[in-house]
């Protein structure tokens, strides 16, 4: 039954509405309003959502699936028994309407731009202004508890940093949040509405009524006014209040009548200085770490990375900064701190928060000199006769003429750009040069004649033997962000390999120093055993490590293939492998625990799916799991399981891997898919969920030796609290524990089949579908254990 909006704005049971560019919305009696598919900006992705469908950019006021596009030829159904039901062409459903106990009669778009599901005896089921995403409209109410959550960008509608919140004092408040965890940190807009010494003086509701005025009601029946008096008549205007994705909660206008407005007008705002009003002493302020705040002329913030630093991500302008240098506090600096460093001076900036020393009276020549010689110091802020010196990474920073002060913020000096590498081509040329000059000058005495051919020969020789020294095919094989390095660059690089950093089946791995575009620290993977007669193949797997690039994985910087000499280097990793982070004296927190293990599952998403080549890691382990300056999760090692010869990462003949994480398959001589990634990433998954490492001492006793064993008797037998006893983060955090319990069990089914893909997988743990009771992971090799 195809949908059509009926002219009174109802809904009928068995209607629906398939994402397409030519799809009819089902609209309301007026026409005001309309519920449908609408195509996501520069993507072929669609938001079931609500909007304004008289006003050319259609602005959206509503949107379903915690704001999650779907793909072309998805569907939306209104059905009796579930409502509203999503689909995607593969037949997934997510349920839009879950509260509803009921059985639907039929479906409402309202004018006021309420979608509702009615009863056979006309009482509501559900309605979206119920269920509100970053928007509220006339006539619409919040209550006690009551959330609107900004989106994450402008057109990225899942769940962003800020939200709006009546508590339950009775206060309406702008707060900022931990993404992963939702965590709330403090209020940067509170209306004052609480009062302890007389509850009856609270509020209790936020009103936006129909002649769109918003104001906050106490309950003892008094108004606190939000909207000013003396605004537009709603019979002539549309009227909206947004979270907007930056932060600052507004009102809006727009004429009914086209009068040469070409946007939404501000009637009023909160807060009128976002930069400033930030002050908690948790999260990034207004915009990410190491970033500056500014307000542009219409009061919202321009986020800027300061100079020498560079964003994060970069299509989130407003997300955090990261440093193009690094810098270190090892004492083996080749050169003198006033040699490596120097500094940029910024007036009227400062991060207020991440002070660790304050030093006075001190002139600011001291000032600078002290940052100067602090490895500690990243920035240095002077003003009256003060200075503070502060410490990566830098949070709620602002530019402002309230500041009234300097800051130093440091930087190492450029790093040279490596030398041109030299080609074939260039090496002929050079022959011949020195063939040519030699022809030139033969016409001179027999002693000059013999001395110059002498001179010529030894230079042909030395530089045949430089040429030698650095392959010419070597430096075709990647793109130029790639360098090909001789062997004896890296044995000085590494001071003859002296500081070891880790071993493991690929080979050692050394820390070096060499000056490459922005960092001068590096790691140094030393390859033993690489096949036989492997050259070509090497060449290719550096090839195709080369070409990827994403936040997760470890970079590829450069490589040595000499003789029998092979060598990678990557960026280093300052923070070592999860195993030791993970396994350590001290745990990590719940919330560190959960952004690594949503890190590895992007980065293995991005091998399995994304790249023009695909890549099976073939070794998911805590080990190949390094961490960044900012504890984020890089996978390491991806890419390398062809070079190794077959005595290599091996708990059996041919199988690849280490003892624990391996997958069953390997043991049934079956053909490898990408699925072993997902049960060893199962393995790492529990092993970062419980804080223990898969295969336990023989003192934890036979029940908790095996890790995957435990973790089902614990779920078959209701008791996951055993898991995680002494973690009260853990255990307060409690659906998201189970949730990540449960993708873990699904990870490590015997049957490769059952196992999800790593893109269903980050879904799962990011609460965008369902996780479904998996079922008993061992039943082909141990049935009457199930």
């Amino acid at each position: 039954m195809l949908a059509l909006a009926q002219s009174n704005g109802n809904v009928s049971l068995g209607a629906f509405l398939t994402a397409t560019d030519t799809a009819t919305p089902w609209l309301s009696p007026s026409r005001d309003f309309a519920f449908g598919f609408q195509k996501i900006r520069d993507k072929d992705t669609f938001l079931l959502s609500i909007w304004y469908n008289k006003i050319p950019d259609r602005t959206i006021v509503w949107y379903a699936n915690e704001g999650t596009a779907v793909p072309r030829d998805s569907k939306v159904e209104l059905t009796a028994e579930r409502g509203l039901v999503l689909s995607d062409p593969q037949g997934k459903e997510v349920q839009i309407s879950e509260s509803i106990v009921d059985v639907v009669a039929y479906g409402f778009m309202n004018d006021t731009g309420n979608f509702v599901l009615v009863r056979g005896d006309s009482a509501k089921l559900w309605e979206s202004f119920r269920n509100p995403t970053d928007t509220i409209l006339p006539s619409q109410s919040m209550e006690i508890g009551g959330v609107l959550n900004s989106r994450h960008a402008e057109a990225n509608f899942s769940k962003g940093r800020f939200q709006l919140r009546l508590l339950d004092d009775g206060n309406l408040v702008l707060n900022t949040r931990d993404v992963p965890s939702d965590n709330v940190y403090a209020s940067y807009y509170t209306s004052d509405t609480n009062d302890a010494s007389n509850l009856s003086n609270s509020g209790h509701q936020v009103i936006f009524n129909e002649t769109g005025h918003m104001y906050i009601v106490r309950r003892n029946g008094t108004t606190l006014d939000l909207t000013p008096q003396g605004i537009r008549p709603v019979s002539e205007n549309y009227y909206r209040a947004t979270l907007n994705f930056d932060g600052v909660f507004a009102q809006y206008y727009y004429p009914k009548i086209f009068t040469g407005v070409v946007d939404w007008t501000e009637v009023w705002s909160q807060p009128d200085n976002i930069c400033l009003k930030i002050r908690g002493d948790e999260g990034s302020g207004a915009c990410g770490y190491n970033s500056v705040c500014t307000l542009n002329e219409s009061r919202r913030p321009i986020c800027e990375c300061p100079p020498r630093f560079s964003l994060l991500d970069p299509s989130d302008k407003y997300g955090s900064c990261k440093p193009e240098f690094t810098q270190t506090c090892d004492a083996d600096e080749p050169t003198s701190v006033e040699d490596s460093y120097d500094l940029e001076v910024l007036t009227d900036t400062d991060w207020p928060i991440s002070d660790y020393a304050q030093l006075m009276p001190y002139s600011e020549q001291d000032c600078r000199k002290s940052c100067l010689q602090d490895c500690f110091c990243a920035v240095a802020i002077y003003r009256d006769v003060s200075c503070w010196k502060k410490k990566l990474p830098l949070s709620n920073g602002r530019k402002n003429s309230s500041v009234n002060g300097k800051a130093f913020l440091k930087f190492r000096k450029g790093n040279p750009p490596p030398p041109p590498r030299t080609t074939c081509q260039d090496s002929k040329k050079d022959q011949g040069s020195l063939i040519l000059v030699g022809s030139v000058l033969l016409g001179s005495s027999v002693f000059v004649n013999f001395v110059l051919i002498a001179a010529a020969c030894l230079g042909f020789s030395l530089i045949y033997n430089k040429k030698v020294m650095r392959p010419c095919s070597s430096n075709n094989v990647v793109g130029d962000n790639l360098r090909c390095f001789t062997y004896k660059e890296l044995v000085e690089a590494t001071n003859d390999f002296k500081e070891e950093l880790g071993r493991g089946a690929f080979g050692t791995v050394y820390k070096g120093t060499m000056q490459l575009v922005s960092r001068n620290i590096v790691a140094v993977k030393r390859l033993g055993n690489v096949v036989q007669d492997g050259d070509k193949e090497f060449k290719t797997e550096v090839n195709v490590i080369a070409q990827t690039h994403h936040k997760n994985l470890v970079r590829l910087l450069g490589f040595c293939n000499e003789a029998d000499q092979r060598l990678l280097v990557y960026e280093y990793m300052s923070n070592g492998s999860l195993a030791g982070f993970l396994f350590g004296d001290t745990k990590p927190s719940w919330d560190q625990r959960t952004h690594i293990a949503l890190g590895i599952a992007r980065g293995l998403s991005y091998l399995h799916e994304e790249c023009s080549t695909q890549i099976i890691h073939c070794d998911i382990k805590p080990q190949n799991i390094l961490l960044d300056d900012y504890y984020s999760a890089r996978i390491s090692d991806f890419g390398m399981a062809k070079l190794l010869m077959i005595n290599q990462s091996r708990t059996n003949t041919a199988i690849r891997g280490t003892k624990g994480y391996v997958a069953p398959e390997w043991f049934r001589n079956t053909p490898v898919t990408v699925k072993v990634d997902v049960y060893s990433f199962g393995v790492l998954l529990l092993e970062i969920t419980c804080c223990r490492r898969c295969v336990g001492d023989l003192e934890m006793g036979e029940e908790k030796a095996i890790l995957t064993d435990w973790v089902w008797d614990c779920f078959r037998e209701g008791r996951l609290d055993a898991l995680v006893e002494n973690d009260e983060q853990a255990l307060n955090d409690w659906e998201k524990f189970k949730r990540f319990v449960m993708v873990g069990i699904w990870c490590v089914q015997e049957d490769p089949s059952l196992r999800p893909a790593m893109k269903k997988i980050i879904q799962m743990l990011e609460e965008v579908v369902e996780v479904a009771v998996p079922p008993c992971p061992f039943p082909i090799f141990n049935s009457s254990y199930c």
